[in-house]
């Protein structure tokens, strides 16, 4: 395009070429090209001239021009001239008028440069800065040129592609680059895969076909701007809508997707029309269509489910294939209690917790997954804590624990409208005793602890510390240990309002629990300490008086003995 003194052929003719193979538009390419040789200019000559480049149409060039204005007296020697000196020189102006002096700096315009320094040298001053400006223009004509066609190609790809986002797309495997990431030939452009966006275990080699899910188009990415993603859920829901017609044609429609790339994905379906089976119609024939999909995803197993508005009946669905003998729904708490039979707990879990996990991810429930026998055991334990409550009856503790109520500190902590709600409270006046006696109940429980924490003696493991803090139940306990809180030290240490957030306890209760696990370690933990430490002198006091007893007791049969001798 340039040599190293300038240019061997007209910028139009290149202007033209690239328009035409680029598609972009040529007065653009000329701006653009006009500007980057005036700010060369202004480089080269100084800031303070008045310059001007403009595209010569007949030269495919572009000229330069330096404006200067005709004055009495000079003050700005780069933008001024006086009018005697204008006038020596031959030219006709007043004093006003601009005169436009053209700057000859393509090395073809040598000859006509070297008569204008002969004559305006002492004018218009720039021999020196115009020796290497030929040099400095080629190259930054060159490189904005380059860098405009970068540009415009981007443009043009990103219109071209911009509606394509969240959409499949095929293209073929061309290189890696650093950090394992792809570069796809997507026809017209490239696409990246980058390396978190990529299946585990999945490999691929140049040449291979790969179709990906579109997640991002980024204009502004310095390398390909099209973002892939074989990791995307939305990439199993595209591949099913690409083979399924009645997803296509909205009959079906996908719900919900989780997935587990490389591994499993479930997915819940559901239909407008009463006549078409979605499950089925996403597995097809003979399983054809859902075995597209499998083999598109390279093996991933996929399980189909039927969506249901009733959130228990969903989960059921979603669990499969293990059978689900009882739900128990914690909606506060937006948790559900599944209970499965003893052999079907490890298929109800699945492999390193997979299944559990993607049912709970599809359905947006916190699941709890228990053996039949261990749910009997949880129930033995629970009605074994509910018979603490003065006036329990066993109707109205099986009518709590089928509500989900399994501790002392669950109906201690219950709204009376919600305790009022159940068979066997009734109204608001008994709620409100059972929640006091539930109280009550709670605080001999603590008592008791603490007397056996006195008497057994040896330190407390966390668990026990934390269950002598006034108003904490089992329930409550294991909530906290769940939630990072492992001792009472860990909450007197917490900020309560982090505590109420992270916990999920109520602000208030929060404040509560604070509040007591700082007051035991002031007072309560001093005091078992000081009560064990009275039962261990109470212990040694006897144990002397014991020797006492034995060593008179030896000393006067020792006596005796002497006697009879005698």
């Amino acid at each position: 395009m340039a040599q190293a003194s300038g240019m061997s052929e007209g910028l139009g003719m290149i202007v033209d070429q690239v328009a035409q193979e680029k598609g972009i538009d040529r007065a653009v390419l000329i701006e653009t090209m006009e500007a980057a040789i005036l700010k060369a200019a202004q480089a080269a000559f100084g800031p303070n001239r008045e310059l001007e480049a403009r595209f010569n149409t007949e030269s495919g060039n572009i000229d330069l021009f330096q404006y200067m204005t005709v004055v009495e007296a000079v003050a700005q020697p780069e933008r001024e001239i006086a009018l005697d000196v204008a006038q020596r020189h031959g030219l006709d102006a007043d004093v006003g008028e601009d005169l436009g002096f053209q700057v000859f700096w393509h090395p073809r315009d040598a000859e006509r440069a070297r008569q204008q320094d002969k004559e305006f040298g002492s004018v218009l001053d720039m021999k020196q800065a115009r020796s290497a400006f030929g040099r400095i223009a080629a190259q930054t004509a060159k490189q904005v040129l380059l860098q405009r066609v970068r540009d415009a190609e981007r443009d043009i790809i990103y219109n071209e592609y911009k509606d394509r986002q969240g959409q499949l797309i095929r293209g073929i495997v061309r290189r890696f680059e650093k950090g394992h990431n792809l570069i796809v030939d997507l026809g017209k452009t490239e696409g990246i895969l980058p390396a978190r966006e990529q299946t585990p275990r999945e490999t691929y080699r140049p040449g291979d076909r790969i179709v990906a899910f579109v997640k991002n188009i980024d204009r502004e990415a310095r390398g390909p701007m099209i973002i892939l993603s074989r990791q995307s859920p939305n990439l199993v829901e595209k591949l099913f809508e690409a083979e399924v017609p009645e997803i296509y044609e909205s009959i079906v429609k996908i719900v919900g997707v989780a997935r587990e790339p490389g591994s499993r994905s479930k997915i819940a379906v559901t239909s407008r029309d009463s006549d078409v089976d979605p499950v089925g119609a996403c597995v097809g024939i003979k399983g054809s269509r859902v075995q597209a999909v499998v083999q598109e995803l390279r093996g991933e197993k996929i399980d189909i489910v039927p969506y249901d508005k009733d959130p228990a009946r969903y989960i059921i669905n979603a669990i499969q294939p293990a059978e689900v003998n009882r739900v128990i729904v914690d909606e506060a708490n937006h948790r559900m209690e599944l209970v499965v039979p003893d052999e079907k707990l490890s298929l109800a879990i699945g492999r390193k917790g997979q299944n559990v996990r993607l049912a709970s991810q599809l359905t947006g429930w916190r699941l709890d997954i228990v053996s039949e026998s261990k749910f009997r055991q949880m129930e033995d334990e629970a009605m074994t804590q509910l018979a603490e409550i003065d006036g329990m009856e066993e109707e109205l503790a099986k009518n709590l624990f089928g509500l989900g109520f399994r501790a002392l500190d669950e109906i201690a902590e219950a709204e009376l409208a919600e305790l009022a709600s159940i068979e066997g409270v009734e109204d608001e006046k008994r709620a409100k005793e059972l929640r006091a006696a539930a109280e009550r109940a709670l605080e001999r429980l603590r008592q008791e602890r603490i007397r056996r924490a006195v008497e057994q003696g040896g330190a407390l493991s966390d668990r026990e510390a934390l269950l002598l803090i006034p108003g904490m139940g089992t329930r409550m306990a294991q909530s906290l240990e769940d939630s990072g809180y492992r001792s009472v030290r860990d909450v007197a240490r917490e900020d309560p309002d982090r505590l109420s957030i992270k916990s999920g306890l109520g602000h208030k209760k929060a404040r509560q629990v604070w509040q007591g696990a700082v007051d035991f370690q002031k007072t309560v933990a001093r005091e078992v300490q000081e009560a064990r430490e009275r039962i261990e002198q109470q212990r040694a006091e006897l144990e002397a008086q014991a020797q006492a007893d034995v060593a008179a007791v030896a000393g006067h049969d020792h006596g005796l003995a002497e006697g009879e001798e005698a």
